[in-house]
Parts: structure tokens; C-alpha cells; sequence
């Protein structure tokens, strides 16, 4: 059973929140916060495994809140649900240690696959947001991961693709279901991209693949 933490200061926001996650028969609510302080007190008590975090929260904001779950309780991550999908939002949202960042026009299905994917261990970005992201991290003036010329040659035609897939911002099951192999298989393609790349996560496995030239913004 996966225990979910709702973070949002309207409570006709987390009774509907709590409605569709109460929906799911793998899927627990842990808890409710209105406020970023709250979170962070219900999370250090309870650990939950994942926390549905608004950004915009009286006493102390989402972010705040975020980075210090991500710090305190480790086995809680951070899927941060909001209507502000502004950039500087997005960018303080992953610095903070946030394991996705969706919107809250989501519909109800893909957030449940998101709680789900989050849970398993996967990072989750909406695909708009990967694309913004994504434009202004190349578009910075601090140097690249990687060269643009290519990746390692220890990279696979298959692992090729699936960084390409990952850069679009799809999940390890949307992977399977376009190159026709199974999640686990996709995982594990991701598992072998994050050590042969040394990267910390998917969101620098994104930036890899823009900045080696396989995507463009």
C-alpha cells in the first residue's frame, strides 16, 4: 500500500485529492497539511511514501517544505501538483529534491500513475515542463554535462532510444508500451543509463540527451 501525504491550502483542493487517491485500492491517504510547516511536521511523524505538494501554502511555502522533507525523511518523495507551472516554480521545485512536478488540471488517472511512478523510485515531469525545462538549462552559459557531439560508446542503439524517450518526458511504462518491451525492461535500460552517464537522476538524463544532440528544444 502506497501512504500519500496532501499538501494544499484549500480544502476543497485536498478533499478532492483525497477523493482520488481513496479511489485506488493501492493507495492510502497519510494525512492532510494546509500549510508547507504542517507538511513537514505530518511527514517527519508519519513517512508518508509519497507527498502531494502544492507550491503557493501560507507559514512556509511548497519549495521550502520540499527541500526540507527531501532532507529529513529520505524514504518520503516529493510530487509536487500545482496550477503555477511558471519556470522559476519548476527549476526550485527540482533543486529542492521534488521527485516530478505536474499540474493540477491532470486528470485523475495520471495522477495516480504519477503517485505510482514517484513511489517506485522514478522521477515524473509533465512533458510541456521537460520541454521549458530543458530549453532554458541549454540555453544557460554554464558548461555542458556533455559534449554535443554524441554520447559514449558504451551507450546502446537501445539505451540510445530510451534516453531519447526519457528527454520526451515518458515514464518507464510509456517506454515499453513505444518500443514494445516491458517497464521492468525499461527500467533497467534507465538503471544502465544513469551509471554509464553518471547521472544523478532522469532530469540530468534529460539534459544529457538535449545536450549531446539527440533532442532539440
Amino acid at each position: 500500500m502506497i501512504r500519500v501525504l496532501i499538501a494544499d491550502d484549500q480544502a476543497l483542493v485536498r478533499a478532492g485529492f483525497r477523493e482520488i487517491v481513496g479511489s485506488a485500492d493501492d493507495l492510502a491517504v497519510a494525512g492532510e497539511a494546509a500549510t508547507g510547516a504542517e507538511a513537514v511536521r505530518l511527514a517527519t511523524r508519519s513517512r508518508p511514501d509519497v507527498v502531494v505538494m502544492d507550491i503557493r501554502m501560507p507559514e512556509m511555502d511548497g519549495i521550502e517544505a520540499t527541500r526540507r522533507i527531501t532532507a529529513t525523511v529520505p524514504g518520503s518523495r516529493v510530487l509536487v501538483l500545482t496550477t503555477f507551472d511558471l519556470d522559476e516554480y519548476v527549476f526550485a521545485a527540482l533543486r529542492a529534491g521534488a521527485a516530478g512536478f505536474l499540474l493540477k488540471d491532470t486528470p485523475s488517472a495520471a495522477l495516480l500513475e504519477a503517485i505510482r511512478t514517484v513511489a517506485g523510485g522514478d522521477a515524473l515531469l509533465a512533458p510541456g515542463v521537460t520541454r521549458r525545462l530543458i530549453a532554458e538549462f541549454v540555453t544557460r552559459s554554464e558548461p555542458p554535462l556533455r559534449s554535443r557531439a554524441g554520447l559514449p560508446a558504451a551507450i546502446t542503439a537501445r539505451e540510445g532510444e530510451v534516453l531519447v524517450l526519457v528527454a520526451e518526458g515518458l515514464s518507464n511504462a510509456e517506454i515499453g508500451q513505444r518500443l514494445h518491451i516491458t517497464a521492468g525492461t525499461a527500467k533497467t535500460h534507465v538503471a544502465h543509463l544513469l551509471l554509464k552517464l553518471a547521472a544523478r537522476d532522469r532530469v540530468q538524463l534529460v539534459i544529457t540527451a538535449y545536450q549531446a544532440g539527440l533532442v532539440t528544444p
